[in-house]
Protein backbone atom coordinates (compact mmCIF):
# COMPACT_ATOMS: atom_id res chain seq x y z
CA UNK A 1 0.00 0.00 0.00
CA UNK A 2 1.37 3.14 -0.99
CA UNK A 3 2.58 5.97 1.68
CA UNK A 4 0.27 8.19 0.58
CA UNK A 5 -2.79 6.42 1.60
CA UNK A 6 -1.15 5.28 5.18
CA UNK A 7 -0.16 9.10 5.68
CA UNK A 8 -3.46 10.12 4.09
CA UNK A 9 -5.55 8.45 6.23
CA UNK A 10 -3.47 8.64 9.33
CA UNK A 11 -3.88 12.43 8.88
CA UNK A 12 -7.53 12.34 9.01
CA UNK A 13 -8.14 9.92 11.30
CA UNK A 14 -6.41 12.25 13.42
CA UNK A 15 -8.18 14.60 12.64
CA UNK A 16 -11.60 13.39 12.69
CA UNK A 17 -10.93 11.54 15.61
CA UNK A 18 -9.90 14.52 17.76
CA UNK A 19 -13.22 16.37 16.10
CA UNK A 20 -15.12 12.79 17.52
CA UNK A 21 -13.31 12.82 20.96
CA UNK A 22 -14.84 16.70 21.08
CA UNK A 23 -18.07 16.04 19.58
CA UNK A 24 -18.26 12.76 22.70
CA UNK A 25 -16.72 14.53 25.51
CA UNK A 26 -18.77 18.05 25.33
CA UNK A 27 -21.74 15.98 26.05
CA UNK A 28 -20.80 15.55 29.35
CA UNK A 29 -20.98 19.03 30.59
CA UNK A 30 -23.85 19.43 28.12
CA UNK A 31 -25.82 16.88 29.24
CA UNK A 32 -25.68 18.71 32.66
CA UNK A 33 -26.50 21.96 31.76
CA UNK A 34 -29.60 20.81 29.57
CA UNK A 35 -30.76 18.67 32.24
CA UNK A 36 -31.63 14.66 30.75
CA UNK A 37 -32.65 12.59 27.94
CA UNK A 38 -35.60 14.47 26.95
CA UNK A 39 -33.80 17.53 26.47
CA UNK A 40 -31.35 15.46 24.36
CA UNK A 41 -33.80 14.49 22.71
CA UNK A 42 -35.21 17.68 21.57
CA UNK A 43 -31.48 18.29 20.47
CA UNK A 44 -31.86 14.71 18.09
CA UNK A 45 -35.68 16.39 16.73
CA UNK A 46 -33.34 19.54 15.28
CA UNK A 47 -30.26 17.43 14.54
CA UNK A 48 -31.09 14.67 12.36
CA UNK A 49 -33.20 16.91 9.82
CA UNK A 50 -30.10 19.16 9.77
CA UNK A 51 -27.78 16.52 8.83
CA UNK A 52 -29.98 14.94 5.89
CA UNK A 53 -30.38 19.03 4.33
CA UNK A 54 -26.33 18.95 4.85
CA UNK A 55 -25.40 15.76 2.54
CA UNK A 56 -28.33 17.25 -0.12
CA UNK A 57 -26.53 20.74 0.20
CA UNK A 58 -23.37 19.62 -0.13
CA UNK A 59 -23.71 17.05 -2.67
CA UNK A 60 -21.44 14.67 -1.97
CA UNK A 61 -18.90 17.54 -2.44
CA UNK A 62 -15.49 17.15 -0.48
CA UNK A 63 -15.57 13.06 -2.13
CA UNK A 64 -16.92 14.04 -5.50
CA UNK A 65 -14.62 16.65 -6.13
CA UNK A 66 -11.43 15.24 -4.93
CA UNK A 67 -12.43 11.99 -7.34
CA UNK A 68 -12.64 14.52 -10.11
CA UNK A 69 -10.00 16.20 -9.43
CA UNK A 70 -7.52 13.04 -8.71
CA UNK A 71 -8.40 11.63 -12.00
CA UNK A 72 -7.57 15.24 -14.08
CA UNK A 73 -4.31 15.49 -11.92
CA UNK A 74 -3.52 11.14 -12.80
CA UNK A 75 -3.20 12.71 -16.63
CA UNK A 76 -1.77 16.40 -15.63
CA UNK A 77 -4.58 18.03 -16.85
CA UNK A 78 -4.63 19.90 -13.50
CA UNK A 79 -6.37 23.03 -15.27
CA UNK A 80 -9.70 21.37 -15.25
CA UNK A 81 -9.69 20.91 -11.61
CA UNK A 82 -8.64 24.56 -10.94
CA UNK A 83 -11.57 26.06 -13.30
CA UNK A 84 -14.24 23.24 -11.20
CA UNK A 85 -12.91 24.97 -8.24
CA UNK A 86 -13.37 28.48 -9.12
CA UNK A 87 -17.71 27.75 -10.41
CA UNK A 88 -17.82 25.60 -7.47
CA UNK A 89 -17.56 28.08 -5.20
CA UNK A 90 -20.41 30.08 -6.69
CA UNK A 91 -22.45 27.46 -6.68
CA UNK A 92 -21.91 25.80 -3.24
CA UNK A 93 -22.74 29.60 -2.43
CA UNK A 94 -26.35 29.07 -3.78
CA UNK A 95 -27.02 25.81 -3.24
CA UNK A 96 -26.06 26.65 0.53
CA UNK A 97 -28.08 29.38 0.75
CA UNK A 98 -31.32 27.48 -1.28
CA UNK A 99 -30.66 24.70 1.04
CA UNK A 100 -30.91 27.06 4.24
CA UNK A 101 -34.58 28.77 2.60
CA UNK A 102 -36.39 25.39 2.50
CA UNK A 103 -35.32 24.12 5.90
CA UNK A 104 -35.96 27.31 7.06
CA UNK A 105 -39.82 27.84 5.82
CA UNK A 106 -40.43 24.16 6.19
CA UNK A 107 -39.20 23.59 9.34
CA UNK A 108 -42.88 23.08 11.24
CA UNK A 109 -43.64 19.76 8.75
CA UNK A 110 -40.14 18.56 9.91
CA UNK A 111 -41.60 19.21 13.46
CA UNK A 112 -44.89 17.74 13.07
CA UNK A 113 -42.95 14.54 11.84
CA UNK A 114 -40.63 14.16 14.53
CA UNK A 115 -43.38 14.80 17.08
CA UNK A 116 -46.97 14.14 15.61
CA UNK A 117 -49.17 13.62 18.63
CA UNK A 118 -50.28 16.39 20.98
CA UNK A 119 -49.08 15.02 24.36
CA UNK A 120 -45.61 14.92 23.38
CA UNK A 121 -43.17 16.34 26.11
CA UNK A 122 -42.37 19.22 23.48
CA UNK A 123 -44.51 21.22 21.16
CA UNK A 124 -44.26 21.28 17.40
CA UNK A 125 -43.66 25.12 17.83
CA UNK A 126 -40.48 24.61 20.03
CA UNK A 127 -38.95 21.71 17.68
CA UNK A 128 -39.51 24.38 15.24
CA UNK A 129 -37.82 26.59 16.88
CA UNK A 130 -34.89 23.96 17.07
CA UNK A 131 -34.77 23.42 13.64
CA UNK A 132 -34.43 26.51 12.38
CA UNK A 133 -31.80 27.86 14.81
CA UNK A 134 -29.29 25.32 13.19
CA UNK A 135 -30.27 25.87 9.44
CA UNK A 136 -28.20 28.45 9.39
CA UNK A 137 -24.88 26.56 9.08
CA UNK A 138 -26.03 25.41 5.76
CA UNK A 139 -25.23 28.76 4.05
CA UNK A 140 -21.60 27.92 5.16
CA UNK A 141 -21.17 24.25 4.76
CA UNK A 142 -21.34 23.55 1.33
CA UNK A 143 -18.50 26.74 0.39
CA UNK A 144 -16.68 25.23 2.53
CA UNK A 145 -17.22 21.50 1.69
CA UNK A 146 -15.85 22.33 -1.90
CA UNK A 147 -12.83 23.50 -0.38
CA UNK A 148 -12.15 20.62 1.77
CA UNK A 149 -12.62 18.25 -1.11
CA UNK A 150 -10.16 20.81 -3.59
CA UNK A 151 -7.53 19.86 -1.31
CA UNK A 152 -8.00 16.44 -0.91
CA UNK A 153 -8.30 15.73 -4.51
CA UNK A 154 -4.75 17.20 -4.55
CA UNK A 155 -3.56 14.41 -2.45
CA UNK A 156 -3.83 16.94 0.58
CA UNK A 157 -5.73 15.88 3.62
CA UNK A 158 -4.16 18.47 6.09
CA UNK A 159 -6.35 21.37 5.61
CA UNK A 160 -9.28 19.13 5.54
CA UNK A 161 -8.19 17.84 9.46
CA UNK A 162 -7.08 21.15 10.70
CA UNK A 163 -10.33 23.04 9.83
CA UNK A 164 -12.28 19.90 11.18
CA UNK A 165 -10.98 20.28 14.60
CA UNK A 166 -11.27 23.82 14.58
CA UNK A 167 -14.71 24.27 13.65
CA UNK A 168 -15.99 21.38 16.18
CA UNK A 169 -14.00 23.55 18.90
CA UNK A 170 -15.38 26.07 17.88
CA UNK A 171 -18.99 25.06 17.87
CA UNK A 172 -18.45 23.29 20.88
CA UNK A 173 -17.36 26.18 22.86
CA UNK A 174 -20.24 28.59 22.05
CA UNK A 175 -22.19 25.66 22.35
CA UNK A 176 -21.58 24.93 25.98
CA UNK A 177 -20.99 28.52 26.68
CA UNK A 178 -24.77 29.66 25.21
CA UNK A 179 -26.29 26.73 26.87
CA UNK A 180 -24.63 27.87 30.10
CA UNK A 181 -25.45 31.51 29.84
CA UNK A 182 -29.05 30.83 28.83
CA UNK A 183 -30.08 28.33 31.67
CA UNK A 184 -27.87 29.17 34.40
CA UNK A 185 -26.95 32.90 34.26
CA UNK A 186 -30.51 34.16 32.32
CA UNK A 187 -32.83 31.76 33.84
CA UNK A 188 -34.03 31.19 30.07
CA UNK A 189 -35.78 27.66 28.91
CA UNK A 190 -34.56 24.85 27.72
CA UNK A 191 -35.75 24.86 24.39
CA UNK A 192 -33.81 28.35 23.62
CA UNK A 193 -30.70 26.80 25.29
CA UNK A 194 -31.15 23.92 22.68
CA UNK A 195 -32.05 26.27 20.05
CA UNK A 196 -28.30 27.98 20.54
CA UNK A 197 -26.65 25.09 20.91
CA UNK A 198 -27.71 24.18 17.55
CA UNK A 199 -27.06 27.92 16.08
CA UNK A 200 -22.96 26.37 17.00
CA UNK A 201 -23.05 24.50 14.00
CA UNK A 202 -23.00 28.04 11.87
CA UNK A 203 -20.35 29.40 14.29
CA UNK A 204 -18.23 26.54 13.83
CA UNK A 205 -18.38 26.32 10.26
CA UNK A 206 -17.57 29.78 9.99
CA UNK A 207 -14.18 29.45 11.53
CA UNK A 208 -13.34 26.32 9.89
CA UNK A 209 -14.15 28.34 6.56
CA UNK A 210 -11.25 30.37 7.73
CA UNK A 211 -8.34 27.75 8.29
CA UNK A 212 -9.49 27.01 5.02
CA UNK A 213 -8.74 30.25 3.64
CA UNK A 214 -5.70 30.25 5.62
CA UNK A 215 -4.12 27.14 3.74
CA UNK A 216 -5.48 28.30 0.20
CA UNK A 217 -3.66 31.51 0.54
CA UNK A 218 -0.42 30.20 2.02
CA UNK A 219 -0.10 27.45 -1.32
CA UNK A 220 -1.47 29.46 -3.75
CA UNK A 221 2.04 30.09 -5.43
CA UNK A 222 2.50 25.97 -5.27
CA UNK A 223 -1.04 25.48 -6.85
CA UNK A 224 0.20 27.76 -9.68
CA UNK A 225 2.94 25.96 -10.39
CA UNK A 226 0.92 22.87 -11.30
CA UNK A 227 -1.42 24.88 -13.56
CA UNK A 228 1.72 25.82 -15.48
CA UNK A 229 2.62 22.13 -16.26
CA UNK A 230 -1.09 21.50 -17.25
CA UNK A 231 -0.90 19.60 -20.52
CA UNK A 232 -3.66 21.65 -21.60
CA UNK A 233 -5.13 18.36 -23.99
CA UNK A 234 -8.42 18.04 -22.63
CA UNK A 235 -11.05 21.03 -22.33
CA UNK A 236 -14.33 20.23 -20.29
CA UNK A 237 -17.37 22.67 -20.16
CA UNK A 238 -19.15 23.48 -17.72
CA UNK A 239 -21.66 21.78 -18.33
CA UNK A 240 -19.99 18.44 -19.14
CA UNK A 241 -17.84 19.14 -15.74
CA UNK A 242 -21.13 19.72 -13.39
CA UNK A 243 -22.90 16.27 -15.44
CA UNK A 244 -19.39 14.39 -14.16
CA UNK A 245 -19.34 15.74 -11.00
CA UNK A 246 -23.26 14.99 -10.41
CA UNK A 247 -22.87 11.65 -11.55
CA UNK A 248 -20.36 11.16 -8.68
CA UNK A 249 -22.04 13.36 -6.03
CA UNK A 250 -25.32 11.04 -5.98
CA UNK A 251 -24.28 8.31 -4.47
CA UNK A 252 -22.06 10.38 -2.08
CA UNK A 253 -25.09 11.66 -0.98
CA UNK A 254 -26.87 8.63 -0.31
CA UNK A 255 -23.41 6.93 1.71
CA UNK A 256 -23.44 10.84 3.38
CA UNK A 257 -27.32 10.41 4.67
CA UNK A 258 -26.80 6.72 5.35
CA UNK A 259 -27.19 7.17 9.18
CA UNK A 260 -29.14 10.52 9.76
CA UNK A 261 -31.74 8.57 7.43
CA UNK A 262 -31.94 5.55 9.61
CA UNK A 263 -32.22 8.15 12.52
CA UNK A 264 -35.24 9.69 10.64
CA UNK A 265 -36.83 6.50 10.42
CA UNK A 266 -36.54 6.05 14.47
CA UNK A 267 -37.64 9.82 14.44
CA UNK A 268 -40.91 9.47 12.52
CA UNK A 269 -42.03 5.51 13.86
CA UNK A 270 -40.35 5.36 17.27
CA UNK A 271 -42.95 7.28 19.29
CA UNK A 272 -45.88 5.17 17.15
CA UNK A 273 -44.53 1.78 17.84
CA UNK A 274 -43.69 2.46 21.27
CA UNK A 275 -47.39 4.27 22.08
CA UNK A 276 -49.14 1.37 20.63
CA UNK A 277 -47.42 -1.09 23.75
CA UNK A 278 -48.80 1.43 25.81
CA UNK A 279 -45.49 3.36 27.25
CA UNK A 280 -45.94 6.64 28.59
CA UNK A 281 -44.85 10.02 26.11
CA UNK A 282 -42.15 10.58 28.85
CA UNK A 283 -40.91 7.84 28.92
CA UNK A 284 -41.11 7.80 25.05
CA UNK A 285 -39.18 11.03 24.61
CA UNK A 286 -36.66 9.43 26.86
CA UNK A 287 -35.87 6.65 25.51
CA UNK A 288 -35.63 8.49 21.83
CA UNK A 289 -32.66 10.70 23.90
CA UNK A 290 -30.81 7.36 24.70
CA UNK A 291 -30.94 5.67 21.13
CA UNK A 292 -30.58 8.77 19.09
CA UNK A 293 -28.10 10.94 21.03
CA UNK A 294 -26.82 9.57 24.08
CA UNK A 295 -25.53 6.07 22.95
CA UNK A 296 -25.48 7.09 19.62
CA UNK A 297 -22.61 9.32 20.21
CA UNK A 298 -20.80 6.82 21.91
CA UNK A 299 -21.64 4.14 18.99
CA UNK A 300 -19.65 6.71 15.98
CA UNK A 301 -16.24 7.04 18.17
CA UNK A 302 -14.81 3.79 16.03
CA UNK A 303 -16.68 5.00 12.97
CA UNK A 304 -14.30 8.03 12.30
CA UNK A 305 -11.70 5.98 11.09
CA UNK A 306 -13.99 4.54 8.09
CA UNK A 307 -14.51 8.09 7.49
CA UNK A 308 -10.93 9.05 7.15
CA UNK A 309 -10.58 5.87 4.98
CA UNK A 310 -13.67 7.06 2.37
CA UNK A 311 -11.99 10.26 2.18
CA UNK A 312 -8.58 9.14 1.64
CA UNK A 313 -9.18 6.11 -0.32
CA UNK A 314 -11.36 7.53 -2.98
CA UNK A 315 -8.93 10.04 -4.87
CA UNK A 316 -6.17 7.35 -4.23
CA UNK A 317 -8.07 4.28 -6.08
CA UNK A 318 -9.77 6.34 -8.26
CA UNK A 319 -5.93 7.65 -9.75
CA UNK A 320 -4.39 3.98 -9.81
CA UNK A 321 -8.01 2.74 -11.52
CA UNK A 322 -7.67 5.65 -14.06
CA UNK A 323 -3.84 4.53 -14.58
CA UNK A 324 -5.14 0.85 -15.05
CA UNK A 325 -3.09 -0.05 -11.88
CA UNK A 326 -5.35 -3.31 -11.04
CA UNK A 327 -1.86 -4.87 -8.56
CA UNK A 328 -2.59 -1.35 -6.58
CA UNK A 329 -5.93 -1.30 -6.28
CA UNK A 330 -5.55 -4.68 -4.85
CA UNK A 331 -3.31 -3.84 -2.75
CA UNK A 332 -4.71 -0.40 -1.35
CA UNK A 333 -8.26 -2.81 -0.72
CA UNK A 334 -6.50 -5.60 1.30
CA UNK A 335 -4.39 -3.36 3.73
CA UNK A 336 -7.63 -0.71 4.15
CA UNK A 337 -9.73 -3.97 5.29
CA UNK A 338 -7.31 -5.17 7.43
CA UNK A 339 -6.41 -2.14 9.22
CA UNK A 340 -10.29 -0.86 9.67
CA UNK A 341 -11.33 -4.69 11.37
CA UNK A 342 -8.11 -4.13 13.14
CA UNK A 343 -8.76 -1.29 15.19
CA UNK A 344 -12.75 -0.88 14.28
CA UNK A 345 -13.76 -4.03 15.81
CA UNK A 346 -11.69 -3.74 19.62
CA UNK A 347 -13.18 -0.48 19.83
CA UNK A 348 -16.66 -1.71 18.86
CA UNK A 349 -16.49 -4.83 21.55
CA UNK A 350 -15.11 -2.46 23.91
CA UNK A 351 -17.33 -0.29 24.28
CA UNK A 352 -19.94 -3.28 24.40
CA UNK A 353 -18.33 -4.88 27.30
CA UNK A 354 -17.96 -1.79 28.99
CA UNK A 355 -21.25 0.05 28.56
CA UNK A 356 -22.34 0.21 31.87
CA UNK A 357 -19.37 2.33 33.51
CA UNK A 358 -19.21 4.39 29.88
CA UNK A 359 -22.68 5.31 30.11
CA UNK A 360 -22.67 6.31 33.86
CA UNK A 361 -18.90 8.39 32.78
CA UNK A 362 -20.83 10.13 30.27
CA UNK A 363 -24.60 10.74 30.82
CA UNK A 364 -25.56 9.13 34.21
CA UNK A 365 -26.30 5.80 35.84
CA UNK A 366 -29.30 4.05 33.70
CA UNK A 367 -30.34 0.73 32.79
CA UNK A 368 -31.94 1.47 29.63
CA UNK A 369 -28.94 3.31 28.33
CA UNK A 370 -26.33 0.46 29.07
CA UNK A 371 -29.05 -1.99 27.32
CA UNK A 372 -29.16 -0.09 24.12
CA UNK A 373 -25.74 1.09 24.11
CA UNK A 374 -24.39 -2.69 24.84
CA UNK A 375 -26.14 -3.65 21.54
CA UNK A 376 -25.49 -0.73 19.31
CA UNK A 377 -21.81 -0.85 19.83
CA UNK A 378 -21.27 -4.07 17.45
CA UNK A 379 -23.42 -2.46 15.14
CA UNK A 380 -20.29 0.41 14.11
CA UNK A 381 -18.20 -2.48 12.23
CA UNK A 382 -21.48 -1.77 10.16
CA UNK A 383 -21.30 1.24 10.03
CA UNK A 384 -17.50 1.51 8.96
CA UNK A 385 -17.69 -1.50 6.74
CA UNK A 386 -21.08 0.25 4.40
CA UNK A 387 -18.59 3.93 4.18
CA UNK A 388 -15.67 1.60 2.93
CA UNK A 389 -17.10 -0.41 0.75
CA UNK A 390 -19.29 2.30 -0.62
CA UNK A 391 -16.47 4.50 -1.29
CA UNK A 392 -14.42 1.97 -3.13
CA UNK A 393 -16.99 1.12 -5.81
CA UNK A 394 -17.07 5.30 -6.11
CA UNK A 395 -12.93 4.85 -6.61
CA UNK A 396 -14.05 1.58 -9.27
CA UNK A 397 -16.63 3.49 -10.92
CA UNK A 398 -19.32 1.88 -9.84
CA UNK A 399 -21.26 3.89 -7.61
CA UNK A 400 -24.65 3.56 -8.89
CA UNK A 401 -24.92 0.13 -6.86
CA UNK A 402 -24.61 2.33 -3.97
CA UNK A 403 -28.11 4.13 -4.27
CA UNK A 404 -29.18 0.22 -4.77
CA UNK A 405 -27.30 -0.92 -1.60
CA UNK A 406 -28.61 1.72 0.41
CA UNK A 407 -32.37 2.04 -0.66
CA UNK A 408 -31.91 -2.21 -0.25
CA UNK A 409 -30.92 -1.27 3.74
CA UNK A 410 -33.50 1.15 4.14
CA UNK A 411 -36.41 -0.81 2.75
CA UNK A 412 -35.18 -3.58 5.22
CA UNK A 413 -34.98 -0.66 8.12
CA UNK A 414 -38.93 0.30 7.00
CA UNK A 415 -39.97 -2.90 7.14
CA UNK A 416 -38.86 -3.99 10.51
CA UNK A 417 -38.66 -1.14 12.44
CA UNK A 418 -42.05 -0.86 13.97
CA UNK A 419 -42.25 -4.53 14.23
CA UNK A 420 -39.08 -5.13 16.08
CA UNK A 421 -39.52 -2.23 18.43
CA UNK A 422 -42.56 -3.78 19.56
CA UNK A 423 -40.77 -6.97 20.24
CA UNK A 424 -37.71 -5.52 21.72
CA UNK A 425 -38.85 -1.58 22.60
CA UNK A 426 -35.53 0.16 22.37
CA UNK A 427 -33.45 -2.27 21.16
CA UNK A 428 -35.48 -3.11 18.43
CA UNK A 429 -34.94 -0.11 16.83
CA UNK A 430 -30.72 -1.50 16.60
CA UNK A 431 -31.50 -4.20 15.89
CA UNK A 432 -33.34 -2.99 12.42
CA UNK A 433 -30.75 -1.19 11.43
CA UNK A 434 -28.17 -3.39 12.11
CA UNK A 435 -29.95 -5.64 9.68
CA UNK A 436 -30.57 -2.77 7.32
CA UNK A 437 -26.78 -2.08 6.71
CA UNK A 438 -25.85 -6.03 6.58
CA UNK A 439 -28.38 -6.10 3.50
CA UNK A 440 -26.36 -2.97 2.16
CA UNK A 441 -22.77 -4.50 3.09
CA UNK A 442 -23.50 -7.77 1.53
CA UNK A 443 -24.45 -5.91 -1.92
CA UNK A 444 -21.47 -3.96 -1.94
CA UNK A 445 -19.44 -6.55 -1.39
CA UNK A 446 -21.06 -8.41 -4.04
CA UNK A 447 -20.62 -5.60 -6.74
CA UNK A 448 -16.80 -4.82 -5.57
CA UNK A 449 -16.22 -9.00 -6.41
CA UNK A 450 -17.92 -8.87 -9.24
CA UNK A 451 -16.40 -5.45 -11.11
CA UNK A 452 -13.14 -5.46 -9.45
CA UNK A 453 -12.37 -9.15 -8.98
CA UNK A 454 -11.80 -8.35 -5.29
CA UNK A 455 -12.86 -10.95 -2.28
CA UNK A 456 -11.69 -10.41 1.19
CA UNK A 457 -10.68 -14.14 1.05
CA UNK A 458 -7.91 -13.18 -0.04
CA UNK A 459 -7.41 -11.63 3.80
CA UNK A 460 -9.21 -14.19 5.25
CA UNK A 461 -5.71 -15.49 7.20
CA UNK A 462 -5.12 -12.03 8.98
CA UNK A 463 -9.12 -11.43 9.27
CA UNK A 464 -9.18 -14.77 11.27
CA UNK A 465 -6.21 -13.46 13.38
CA UNK A 466 -7.89 -10.35 14.33
CA UNK A 467 -11.28 -12.28 15.35
CA UNK A 468 -9.10 -14.42 17.47
CA UNK A 469 -7.11 -12.12 19.18
CA UNK A 470 -10.49 -9.87 19.97
CA UNK A 471 -11.94 -12.87 21.66
CA UNK A 472 -9.00 -13.70 23.65
CA UNK A 473 -8.93 -9.71 24.56
CA UNK A 474 -12.72 -9.69 25.46
CA UNK A 475 -11.94 -12.77 27.74
CA UNK A 476 -9.37 -10.75 29.50
CA UNK A 477 -11.27 -7.99 29.46
CA UNK A 478 -14.61 -9.33 30.69
CA UNK A 479 -13.26 -11.35 33.64
CA UNK A 480 -11.41 -8.35 35.08
CA UNK A 481 -13.83 -6.03 34.61
CA UNK A 482 -15.83 -9.04 36.61
CA UNK A 483 -13.52 -8.79 39.16
CA UNK A 484 -13.59 -5.00 39.52
CA UNK A 485 -17.11 -4.54 39.73
CA UNK A 486 -16.92 -5.95 43.10
CA UNK A 487 -14.89 -3.46 44.40
CA UNK A 488 -15.70 -0.32 41.82
CA UNK A 489 -19.16 0.66 41.80
CA UNK A 490 -20.27 0.67 37.67
CA UNK A 491 -23.48 3.28 39.04
CA UNK A 492 -21.05 5.78 40.60
CA UNK A 493 -19.00 8.18 38.06
CA UNK A 494 -15.71 7.90 39.39
CA UNK A 495 -15.38 4.25 40.32
CA UNK A 496 -16.71 4.08 36.39
CA UNK A 497 -14.34 6.12 34.96
CA UNK A 498 -11.35 4.34 36.72
CA UNK A 499 -12.75 0.66 35.73
CA UNK A 500 -12.67 2.16 32.23
CA UNK A 501 -8.90 3.33 32.45
CA UNK A 502 -7.78 0.12 34.04
CA UNK A 503 -9.98 -2.68 31.22
CA UNK A 504 -9.08 -0.16 28.19
CA UNK A 505 -5.40 -0.04 29.06
CA UNK A 506 -5.30 -4.19 29.84
CA UNK A 507 -7.41 -4.73 26.49
CA UNK A 508 -5.43 -2.87 24.35
CA UNK A 509 -1.80 -4.05 25.59
CA UNK A 510 -3.40 -7.87 25.44
CA UNK A 511 -4.42 -6.90 21.99
CA UNK A 512 -1.20 -4.83 20.89
CA UNK A 513 0.80 -7.75 22.18
CA UNK A 514 -0.92 -10.96 20.70
CA UNK A 515 -0.85 -8.83 17.27
CA UNK A 516 2.53 -8.15 18.22
CA UNK A 517 4.08 -11.71 18.45
CA UNK A 518 1.87 -12.71 15.79
CA UNK A 519 3.20 -10.64 13.29
CA UNK A 520 0.28 -9.27 12.31
CA UNK A 521 1.32 -5.68 13.25
CA UNK A 522 4.09 -5.82 11.41
CA UNK A 523 2.43 -6.62 8.50
CA UNK A 524 -0.32 -4.14 8.71
CA UNK A 525 1.89 -1.11 9.41
CA UNK A 526 6.00 -2.17 8.68
CA UNK A 527 8.07 0.06 10.89
CA UNK A 528 5.88 2.74 11.53
CA UNK A 529 4.63 1.08 15.41
CA UNK A 530 8.94 -0.03 16.29
CA UNK A 531 8.90 2.60 18.84
CA UNK A 532 5.85 2.19 20.56
CA UNK A 533 7.14 -1.65 20.68
CA UNK A 534 10.42 -0.70 21.94
CA UNK A 535 8.80 0.89 24.37
CA UNK A 536 6.66 -1.75 25.04
CA UNK A 537 9.38 -4.33 25.20
CA UNK A 538 7.75 -5.76 22.39
CA UNK A 539 10.65 -5.50 20.09
CA UNK A 540 14.30 -5.26 20.98
CA UNK A 541 16.21 -2.07 20.44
Amino acid sequence: MSSNLIRGTFILTIGTFISKFLGLFYVIPFYKIIGGEEAAALYSYGYVPYTIFISIATAGVPLAVSKYIAKYNAIEEYAVGRKLFKSGLLLMTLTGFSAFLIMYIFSPFFAELSIPDSEQVYTVEQVTTVIRAVSFALIIVPFMSLMRGFFQGHQSMGPSAVSTVVEQIARIAFLLTGAYIVIHLMGGSVVTAISVATFAAFIGAIFGLLVLFWYFFKRKKQLDELVKKDKGQTDVSLFGMYSEIVLYAIPFVFVGIAIPLYQLIDQVTFSRAMSEIGLADQAVVAAFGVLNFSTQKLVIIPVSLATAFAMTLVPMITSSFVKGDQHTVKRQLDQTFEVLLFLTIPAAIGIALLAEPLYTVFYAHSELGTDVLRVYAPVAILFALFSVTAAIMQGINEQRFTILSLLTGILVKLSLNIPLIKMFETEGAVYATALGFVSSITINLFVIRYFAGYSLRSIGKKISLIVLFNVVMSIVVFGLYSLLSLVLSPASLWPSFLTIIICAATGAIVYFALSSKSGLLDTLFGTRLDGIKRKLRLKKA
